[in-house]
């Protein structure tokens, strides 16, 4: 089972950019479908996107879609979160999340997966 540990949160100003890092521990990080969470102060958690285990195959929230881009380097065991004209809307801490197995990424409810990070906080200004 990977381990899962996110980086690269911070303070962006409205219309800004920023890109978010999840790093992952093990040699099975390409049988693993990957994708993130959101969840905002007094809010459920939120599926945002996901990939699956070569990168083929991505998956989006309606509310990112456009805006987002979720890609993966498995010789790095890394997966990436780049968000573009953010808003303040979108202030939350991100989770990183793993499902194990070589399906399409076409998973968004959070019992999907199997292992979560310890998350990173986005904060946009408006």
């Amino acid at each position: 089972q990977v381990q899962l540990v996110e980086s690269g949160g911070g303070l962006v100003q409205d219309g800004g950019s920023l890109r978010i890092s999840c790093a992952a521990s093990g040699r099975t990080f390409g049988t693993y479908v990957m994708g993130w969470f959101r969840q905002a102060p007094g809010k459920e958690r939120e599926f945002v996107a996901a990939i699956n285990w070569s990168g083929g195959s991505t998956y989006y929230a309606d509310s990112v879609k456009g805006r987002f881009t979720i890609s993966r380097d498995n010789a790095k065991n890394t997966v990436y979160l780049q968000m573009n004209s953010l808003k303040p809307e979108d202030t939350a801490v991100y989770y990183c999340t793993a499902r194990r197995g070589l399906q399409g990424p076409y998973y968004s409810d959070s019992s999907d997966y199997d292992t979560w990070g310890q998350g990173t906080q986005v904060t946009v200004s408006s």
